[in-house]
């Protein structure tokens, strides 16, 4: 199915499950559960993309890391057929990662957990990418949140990337 990608897309767990509830309430239901548990949670909000012929395809994952004791995401996709460049792709990813920790970051703050927001943007001049690195660092880092790029932003090139891939 194609979509135009708002903010109230679906999601669902790594084994396919949708969540019913909304993203504000799953989060904070996790947050309480794994605190119950005795883990000290980050989270760390990628996205990453795939062109394949007129479709573009993106990933937004939110990974649950659980101090000490590995982790889990929560997964939402879509596809489009807008064209763009390179450059504008990548700032669509960092957007997307954006309006997810927009709207969760109030309830993270108030649980105290911390927030990363991850660009699939390589910080070698070599790669095509890298073009969008410094819009993608300046939009990030002015709405607050904590940048990575690669290789330490393993939300978007890693997992993100294993569902459009």
């Amino acid at each position: 199915m194609i979509t135009t990608g708002q903010i109230g897309q679906s999601w669902r767990r790594l084994n396919g499950e949708v969540i019913t509830i909304s993203l504000l309430e799953e989060v904070e239901r996790i947050i309480v559960e794994e605190t119950d548990k005795g883990n000290k949670l980050k989270v760390c909000i990628g996205t990453d993309s795939q062109v394949s012929g007129n479709i573009t395809e993106y990933a937004t994952v939110i990974v649950f890391l659980r101090e000490k004791k590995g982790g889990f995401m929560l997964i939402s996709s879509e596809k489009t057929t807008i064209k763009c460049s390179i450059k504008e792709r990548m700032l669509q990813e960092v957007s997307k990662s954006i309006e997810v920790a927009y709207q969760l970051c109030d309830l993270l703050d108030l649980y105290e957990v911390d927030l990363e927001v991850h660009a699939d943007i390589n910080t070698n001049p070599g790669f095509k990418s890298n073009t969008a690195l410094s819009e993608a660092m300046g939009y990030i880092l002015s709405m607050g949140f904590v940048f990575k790029a690669k290789p330490d932003a393993f939300a978007s090139s890693y997992c993100a990337n294993k569902i459009v891939h």
